[in-house]
């Protein structure tokens, strides 16, 4: 799977590609004395990437393809790794304990069929759809689109549902931001 990236100024989206090209991009509008700040989004978390893009366009490319963009591995502990079951501490109150400790198959077994059934449920997956694409674009939204006129009643219609009073809040606002925060909030309505 490749990684996508996106480099933006306040006013628009200069390059969509790898973490190599949306640097170079940054480092030469950087270069040509512009005066706007560059923003480089993992497109798929809305995380920026904070890369140095000081020095030569060659060294900010080494930069640029030496940079962690994977979440670190997860550490080996107890569970059983050769079946992919890994061991990690939950923590919930005595009558949670009480309650799974007598169900069948006791507690591991009965969160893991918990979870699973609750990964089947369309409702469910609907609701954490809606979480996921309203979090990108609130992310995203808050690292560029700050001080754009409409902000601040853009999330809040982003978070009541309301797609239309989400665009029109957005309409003054510059066309590839408004473009890139409709795009991520599409999986909100």
């Amino acid at each position: 799977m490749s990684l996508s990236f996106s480099a933006f100024t306040p006013k628009q989206c200069l390059i969509t590609g790898s973490l190599e090209e949306a640097a170079l991009a940054a480092f030469h509008h950087r270069e040509g004395q512009s005066a706007d700040s560059v923003l480089i989004f993992n497109d798929e978390t809305c995380a920026i990437m904070d890369i140095d893009l000081s020095g030569d366009a060659e060294l900010v490319r080494r930069k640029a393809a030496s940079y962690p963009t994977s979440i670190a591995p997860v550490k080996k502990g107890p569970g059983r790794p050769k079946l992919g079951v890994i061991g990690k501490e939950v923590t919930l109150l005595p009558r949670h304990w009480e309650w799974l400790a007598s169900q069948k198959g006791g507690p591991s077994v009965t969160l893991r069929k918990l979870i699973d059934a609750a990964r089947r449920d369309p409702q469910v997956n609907k609701q954490n759809s809606r979480e996921h694409a309203q979090n990108l674009t609130y992310k995203f939204c808050n690292a560029i689109a700050g001080d754009l006129p409409g902000y601040e009643e853009a999330l809040r219609c982003l978070y009541a549902n309301d797609q239309a009073g989400f665009s029109y809040h957005l309409s003054g606002w510059p066309i590839d931001i408004a473009g890139r925060a409709k795009i991520l909030a599409k999986g909100s309505w």
